[in-house]
């Protein structure tokens, strides 16, 4: 339910946005820039599993490379019912973490980093899998694919509707009224549209996490991961804002915090709820509180012969 009114919360937000455009410029122009966002939509869904690739440095493996790991999704993909075992694709990095992409789950891909891999026992390791295979079981990589696909769309209006006023463009009905009111939402539409994917991926990452506790049936190990997370410090090289909400934990969030300071109001704009509160909502649900302090268990790239 709330998946629909963030979708209907775009497109209403689209359909304003080429309202404004025709209204202060020209109605031709606002059909004009309507069909321009459109085709840059459908382009970037059909390319979306390539370009998520490209940006994340995600690279497929060889049939015969790391059979433990690939074993390891093979296992969790058939607890979680899914048709087909999600490609296994690698990220070259040092920073413990991984996302699942792809609108289908029979085209769906996870990635995870050497990090994760040097840092996570299996016990945590199958749970963010786990994590990531539940994204794609229930289609959250296509609802957040979308989100992306419309937000950049509305970004894409609002810069057309930027650069015609400033190229002389006016309004033939409303006069200056219009073309302010017009200038107010090409400001204030791309961060609406950037709140209500916010919302979206913050609700999905909850379910995300119950539904790795499910499929493992071990809330624990999802909650340990976690707190493993929590408490590694490495920056990811990789850090995207346009993918920020597919990885496990954002890998934008502790980058724009080393640039600028913590400010209370970014957290509104965070791709993902706070750590704490996700492993506060697992330990509910699961009857359990963490030990204080984590067991110092042989990282799963030790079996992979990485460490």
């Amino acid at each position: 339910m709330r998946s629909s009114i963030v979708v209907i919360g775009f497109v209403l937000l689209l359909l304003v946005l080429a309202g404004l455009v025709g209204l202060a410029l020209d109605i031709s122009l606002g059909v004009v820039a309507l069909v321009v966002a459109l085709v840059y939509a459908l382009v970037a869904i059909l390319r979306s599993r390539s370009l998520v690739a490209g940006i994340t440095h995600a690279q497929p493996l060889g049939e015969e490379e790391l059979r433990p790991l690939r074993r390891l999704v093979e296992n969790v993909s058939i607890g979680a019912g899914l048709p087909v075992t999600p490609e296994l694709r690698i990220v070259d990095d040092a920073a413990p973490n991984a996302f699942a992409a792809g609108l289908r789950p029979t085209a769906s891909y996870v990635g995870v980093t050497t990090g994760l891999l040097r840092t996570m026992p299996k016990r945590e390791l199958e749970a963010v899998i786990a994590h990531e295979v539940s994204h794609i079981r229930n289609r959250d990589t296509y609802l957040m694919t979308m989100a992306t696909v419309f937000a950049g769309v509305i970004a894409l209006i609002a810069d057309i509707g930027f650069r015609s006023l400033a190229y002389g463009g006016r309004s033939r009905k409303g006069g200056a009224l219009v073309v302010v009111l017009a200038i107010v939402g090409f400001i204030l539409a791309p961060y609406a549209a950037l709140l209500l994917r916010m919302s979206l991926s913050r609700r999905r990452e909850y379910l995300a996490d119950a539904g790795a506790a499910e499929i493992l049936s071990d809330s624990e190990a999802m909650a340990l991961a976690l707190r493993r997370l929590e408490l590694d410090s490495t920056t990811i090289r990789y850090a995207d804002a346009s993918t920020a909400h597919l990885w496990v934990e954002s890998p934008t969030d502790r980058v724009e915090s080393e640039r600028r300071g913590v400010l209370a109001i970014s957290g509104l704009f965070n791709t993902h709820p706070a750590i704490p509160d996700r492993i506060a909502a697992l330990e509910e649900a699961g009857g359990f509180r963490l030990p204080e302090r984590l067991a110092a268990d042989a990282p799963f790239a030790v079996e992979l012969g990485l460490a």
